[in-house]
C-alpha cells in the first residue's frame, strides 16, 4: 500500500502545481492578475461553507495517502486492480483539469467576485458541460480515492462534492445569471451542470430568470 500512496501524493502534487501553481503564474502573465478571490460570503453562510470545505478537501487529499505511510489502515487493501483503476481515474482527472483550465483563458477564477464581469465561456468542454472544472476536479478526488481508500481519503471526497455543489449553485450560477443573463440563461438550457444533458436549466425556470 505504500507505493500505492506515495503515487497518490506525487499525482496530487503534479495536480496542485500544474492546476492551480503553474496556471496562476500562466493567468497573472496574459492578464496581469492570479484569478484567486479567495473565499466569498459572510462566515457561516452557503458560500462560505463551500471555501471552507474545498480547504478541508484539500488538505484531505494530503493527509489520506500520508496516514497509511503512518500505519492508518485501508478499507480495501491488497487490490491491485481498485488502486489501478484509482490511478487512470486520477491521471485522467488531471488531464481534464488542464483542458478546461486552458479552454477558459482568461476567465479562470478560483472563487468569485461579484463586483467582476468575465468573458462566457461557451467554447471547447464548456460547449456540453457548464462546469467542466469542477467536474474535473471530482473525477480526480475519486481516483485518489480509490488509490488509497481510508477513512480520510471518503471525508476529502465528500467535502469536494459538498463544496463543489454549494459553489456552483449558490454561489456561480447566481453571479453568472446576474451578469451574463439572458445568454447564460440561454447557455444552461443546452449544456449540463456537471455531466452532458443532465441538469440543464428547464423552461420554466429559462423563463423567470430572464425577468
Amino acid at each position: 500500500m505504500t507505493g500505492w500512496a506515495w503515487t497518490a501524493l506525487a499525482l496530487y502534487g503534479f495536480w496542485l502545481l500544474s492546476a492551480f501553481g503553474l496556471r496562476a503564474v500562466i493567468q497573472r502573465r496574459r492578464t496581469g492578475d492570479s484569478g484567486f478571490r479567495g473565499l466569498s460570503g459572510a462566515p457561516g453562510s452557503a458560500s462560505w461553507w463551500a471555501g471552507v470545505l474545498f480547504i478541508v478537501a484539500l488538505l484531505g487529499a494530503v493527509a489520506a495517502p500520508a496516514a497509511p505511510l503512518g500505519g492508518l489502515p485501508v478499507l480495501i487493501s491488497d487490490a491491485p486492480a481498485v488502486h489501478g483503476a484509482g490511478t487512470a481515474i486520477a491521471v485522467l482527472g488531471i488531464a481534464a483539469t488542464l483542458i478546461a483550465q486552458r479552454a477558459m483563458g482568461a476567465s479562470w477564477r478560483v472563487g468569485v467576485d461579484p463586483a467582476e464581469r468575465t468573458a462566457l465561456v461557451r467554447e471547447g468542454p464548456f460547449a456540453y458541460v457548464r462546469n467542466p472544472i469542477f467536474t474535473a476536479m471530482a473525477i480526480t478526488g475519486l481516483g485518489l480515492t480509490l488509490m488509497v481508500p481510508n477513512v480520510l481519503a471518503l471525508v476529502a471526497f465528500a467535502a469536494l462534492i459538498i463544496a463543489v455543489e454549494l459553489q456552483v449553485r449558490v454561489v456561480e450560477e447566481p453571479y453568472l445569471t446576474s451578469m451574463h443573463a439572458p445568454a447564460y440563461v440561454d447557455y444552461a438550457a443546452t449544456a449540463g451542470r456537471f455531466v452532458p444533458g443532465i441538469g440543464r436549466l428547464r423552461k420554466g425556470a429559462r423563463d423567470v430568470a430572464k425577468q
